[in-house]
């Protein structure tokens, strides 16, 4: 046999066993804060929390920075940032890491310390296989005061936001354009979720069905502050996901959007805006930032805070889902959607005092409608065929360890499924 068709047997050989790898899941956040904008600790130590809790993979997003240049901070301005009781920021960061690792120095009679680039610590923590850093940062763009916020995962090259547009839609498309433009000419997957929809109530249902340069959102998000549940007036987070698929497959022909996870922790010292809340779980063939995003971008993932899924998928005609029980605790999984022929009428109604919106469309319960109740940790369901989507939501009945509003409970969200027909 020539060397040259060996060579080729060879290639098709390798290629063909990495084709029939077995995926494993994989546990990762991709949205919390360091001292490199406005949280309270130092990355090193954000990575070290989340890698001994036992996830997979992290990607600390700071706000409009990648941690790739050199930047001081005064140790008084790090300690004015932690808001608990206990030891003092630096003194934490010292035990852990010790004299030599942290780099201090005295600036006009104030000890100032250095924060480590990614590339600096990375080797610290990073280990093949078991843990993954990727790179990310939160375009944070806005118009005046109203917040329109990006998770961009996997980036290489910081992205300067573009804010102040005409209007919601036009700053998201814009931004959202920057990182898929440095994708292609890179040639390097990258993915961006929209973040916090309804944090200071900034974006609408419309406006992320709208945006089909956007194909991910934070269905669940620990910030406090994010109005997971809504008001009197305006919906929360599961309405907002289904007026957003029903428009987006109806009006726009495109496909529906995935849910993430995420902490959006700012805080670890003991505060509200703290780590552990949310999470993605990325079925993937390994721990890799370009396979994790590959598998995010493919929909084979689910989001959480606190239900683990042992499977989840659509085989046979029907959705199965096999929930890793725990004991004492009780399951029910709800099945939302919008079947064809739903009601459609909308009507609009003021918005309260300090809304950027003036006015919003509220939509009848056709649109993201129950379909089903499912208790126990096997589910099977089989849709009718006149479903424009439907999706799965596990509820628990086990408290969260650390709620982020009020009679919080473990849940899981499952993508979007039945609308490629």
């Amino acid at each position: 046999m020539r060397p040259a068709i060996a060579s080729i047997l060879a290639l098709l050989l390798v290629h063909a066993a990495s084709a029939e790898e077995p995926k494993k899941w994989f546990k990762g956040n991709t949205h919390t804060h360091s001292l490199w904008s406005d949280g309270n600790d130092f990355p090193e130590m954000i990575t070290d929390w989340y890698k001994k809790k036992g996830y997979d993979f992290l990607a600390i997003s700071d706000h409009n920075v990648l941690q790739a240049k050199e930047v001081w901070m005064a140790v008084p301005a790090v300690e004015k940032r932690r808001k608990a009781l206990g030891k003092p920021t630096m003194e934490k960061y010292l035990a852990r890491f010790g004299n030599e690792w942290v780099t201090t120095r005295d600036k006009d009679g104030v000890t100032e310390v250095r924060l480590k680039k990614l590339e600096e610590y990375r080797p610290l923590l990073e280990e093949p296989g078991k843990f993954l850093i990727v790179q990310a940062e939160e375009v944070s763009a806005g118009i005046g005061k109203q917040p329109i916020h990006l998770g961009a995962v996997n980036l290489r090259e910081e992205i300067k936001p573009i804010k102040d547009l005409a209007n919601a839609q036009e700053v998201m498309r814009a931004n959202f354009k920057m990182v898929n433009e440095q994708s292609e000419r890179l040639g390097i997957p990258m993915f961006t979720h929209l973040n916090h929809p309804n944090f200071r109530w900034a974006l609408k249902a419309e406006d992320m069905a709208g945006v089909l340069e956007e194909n991910f959102w934070e269905i669940y998000n620990g910030h406090p502050g994010i109005n997971y549940l809504g008001d009197e007036t305006r919906v929360g987070h599961e309405k907002l996901w289904d007026i957003a698929n029903t428009l987006r497959i109806t009006q726009f022909k495109a496909p529906p959007l995935y849910g993430v996870g995420t902490d959006d922790s700012h805080h670890y010292h003991g505060e509200e805006s703290s780590p552990g809340r949310g999470w993605v779980m990325v079925h993937a063939t390994k721990l890799d930032a370009n396979e994790i995003v590959k598998a995010i971008k493919a929909g084979d993932f689910y989001a959480s805070s606190g239900v683990v899924l042992e499977d989840v998928g659509f085989t046979d005609g029907a959705l199965r889902l096999r929930i890793k029980a725990e004991p004492g605790v009780t399951y029910k999984t709800v099945i939302r959607g919008t079947l064809e022929g739903f009601d459609a009428t909308t009507r609009e109604q003021k918005s309260p005092e300090g809304d950027p919106n003036p006015t919003r469309l509220l939509y009848t319960d056709d649109v993201g409608k129950t379909l089903a109740t499912l208790e126990g940790t096997e589910v099977t369901w089989k849709p009718t065929g006149k479903e424009l989507y439907f999706r799965a939501t596990v509820v628990s009945s086990k408290p969260h360890p650390n709620p982020s509003f009020k009679d919080q409970t473990e849940m899981a969200w499952v993508q979007p499924m039945g609308w490629k027909k």
